[in-house]
């Protein structure tokens, strides 16, 4: 198994503490790179490029290898991101799954030439181009997916990449970089650790062609400003309030454990989660009660212990802010069918949280509260409910629940939303496109969309012969 240290990457030797939710301890440490050292990471990332580009069937094989790779260092990646990420190791596993997963689809996954047939007496193809040195920026939510959503249709493209994790989830990206390491050329993928402002410093890098990001809507932009300086092209992830619509012919027993755990996997801590839940007046009761009677039950813990199903919030500002919006519902009137409070003893537990009676404009409606807390929110008349869910400035994804499939679809292509589901949520295949609208997102994610998004194109006219 490679280490981190023969990752290739440079840096000095400060670094800085990483910490295990499970227990709000520091357990290791990450090399905190500074700024300075981009142009040299970044010169070498162009260089490499120039090898990588040309050849699309070391390419494939490249990637196909890499894959493997993952496969083979399976259990320490996931060992040690649920060590630093909190989530139970089931979870781990299926993440680490999911990154050789998107190397193989991608590896096989090539654009194609196209004729211009215009009518003149000219032959002309559409060609596709890579673009040069990426850096992706990713956040400690899916270290390793969101990384591989990234670097695999990038490095497919042709592309190389810089790539700069969580300082919160720092170690299993540093840690993946070595083992892709074994089966890529030099300097095609390199991972940078550090604080900020390396991370404003890499999107605002002249060098830099590309800019991928997934965080926060304020951080969104700010990437998208640094970019700008060198007109680099941005694609954005940037969260999301996805509603779920219950509609009044759901069968609640029937999709009450899908329903919760689309809110509650990860702890919450998923973009694309069911964050508030809008249900006809009549069933708000009945599905308050289930999913509370859910989130009682559930066995929350460290990670690594067998019988977890949640695990901790990842790090101590976002466990401070749950509490905060938490707190703030509740002083406005709402009530807690279950959780609502920290739980006691060491690390960032926080009780899954069922809140009902919630003021329709508290900030745990209308934001992001990215954690095990779910609002539940009844209705009058389905317009009611579309306008709710359709009233923030989020626009990420959204779902429709209920035993008439045609009536749930119509109502869903009524939210305004990239993707939307009928009874289930947050399930995607690599092979479709994800994106956002609104606040949610610049550009698109995912299957071919995904890698023509790292190509440009290129025309090439000639007379027709004869």
């Amino acid at each position: 198994m490679p280490t981190p240290e023969a990752d290739g990457v440079p840096g000095r030797r400060s670094r800085f503490p990483v910490v295990d939710p499970a227990t709000g301890e520091t357990f290791d440490g990450a090399p905190d790179q500074q700024p300075d050292e981009l142009d040299d990471v970044v010169a070498r990332a162009r260089q490499a490029w120039g090898g990588w580009r040309a050849d699309p069937a070391a390419r494939t094989s490249a990637l196909l290898g890499a894959a493997d790779a993952v496969d083979a260092a399976g259990d320490d990646l996931a060992r040690l991101l649920t060590r630093e990420q909190g989530k139970p190791l089931a979870e781990s596993y299926a993440e680490v799954a999911r990154t050789a997963a998107r190397l193989r689809y991608f590896a096989e996954l090539a654009p194609r030439t196209r004729r211009i047939d215009d009518g003149r007496p000219v032959h002309s193809e559409i060609r596709w181009r890579s673009l040069g040195p990426v850096a992706a920026i990713v956040p400690w939510n899916f270290p390793l997916q969101l990384a591989a959503a990234k670097f695999a249709p990038a490095l497919a493209a042709g592309n190389t990449m810089v790539l700069k994790p969580s300082p919160f989830t720092p170690l299993a990206t540093r840690l993946l970089g070595s083992v892709l390491a074994t089966a890529l050329p030099e300097d095609v993928l390199t991972v940078v650790t550090g604080r900020e402002p390396l991370g404003a410093r890499l999107a605002s890098h002249p060098g830099i062609r590309h800019v991928t990001f997934t965080g926060s809507v304020p951080t969104g932009r700010a990437v998208a400003g640094a970019a700008a300086a060198s007109l680099a092209r941005v694609t954005l992830e940037l969260g999301g309030n996805d509603a779920a619509v219950l509609l009044d012919d759901v069968d609640v027993d029937g999709i009450a454990d899908r329903l919760f755990w689309a809110a509650f996997r990860n702890c919450g801590q998923v973009c694309m989660a069911v964050k508030r839940v809008y249900v006809p007046a009549r069933l708000h009761a009945g599905v308050v009660e289930a999913l509370a009677q859910r989130a009682k039950a559930v066995t929350v813990g460290p990670g690594l212990d067998p019988g977890t199903r949640l695990g901790p919030v990842n790090n101590a500002p976002q466990l401070a802010r749950v509490e905060q919006i938490t707190e703030r519902a509740l002083a406005d009137g709402a009530r807690a069918a279950s959780g609502g409070h920290r739980l006691d003893g060491p690390g960032y537990f926080f009780a899954p949280t069922v809140l009902t009676d919630v003021p329709p404009r508290s900030p745990v409606v209308t934001g992001e509260q990215f954690g095990p807390v779910l609002p539940v929110l009844p209705y009058g008349s389905l317009d009611e409910a579309v306008d709710a869910a359709n009233g923030t400035g989020f626009g990420l994804g959204g779902s429709v629940w209920g035993t008439d499939l045609d009536r749930a679809e119509a109502v869903a292509d009524r939210l305004e939303c990239g993707t939307a589901w009928i009874n289930h949520h947050a399930e995607l295949s690599l092979h479709q496109p994800f994106a956002g609208v609104k606040d949610s997102g610049v550009g698109v994610a995912g299957g071919p969309w995904g890698l023509y998004g790292n190509l440009r194109p290129f025309v090439v006219h000639r007379p027709q012969e004869g």
